[in-house]
């Protein structure tokens, strides 16, 4: 299961159950990106620039540590102007927890979330 990449393992009666960390990224990148407020997933340079070369990374700005079942996820995200950072912030680990919980049967035991900056959103035009 090469390619570089992390995988949790888990033990099944039928045999063994292995999902990349990249999936468990993605999925909790999703799940941020879904609570209101939330403007965009802040990213550090590494990935700006891999954006750049044309490299997607749908997992921008999470990060993890796995350690046995348990899952600490690191959320760096934008908030929208006008939304109180702390409600978002903690509706953020609400959503991210439920997310990888409900998907892969592992624990989260913690959701630390870094907001990174405010995101104005433009008014639309109105027509006249």
């Amino acid at each position: 299961m090469g390619e570089g990449r992390e995988y949790v393992s888990r033990s099944d009666e039928l045999g063994n159950i292995h999902i990349s960390e990249e999936v468990l990224a993605v999925i909790a990148a999703a799940a941020a990106l879904e609570v209101e407020g939330v403007g965009g997933l802040a990213a550090n340079l590494g990935t700006d620039l891999a954006e750049l070369l044309g490299k997607k990374n749908l997992s921008r700005g999470i990060r993890l540590q796995v350690e046995e079942e348990n899952v600490t996820v690191e959320v760096a995200i934008l908030v929208k102007y006008g939304y109180t950072i702390p409600d978002v912030g903690h509706a953020v680990q609400e959503a991210v927890a439920g997310s990888i919980e409900a998907t892969s049967g592992l624990t989260v035991a913690a959701v630390n979330v870094s907001v990174g900056g405010v995101v104005f959103e433009k008014e639309p035009k109105k027509a006249q």
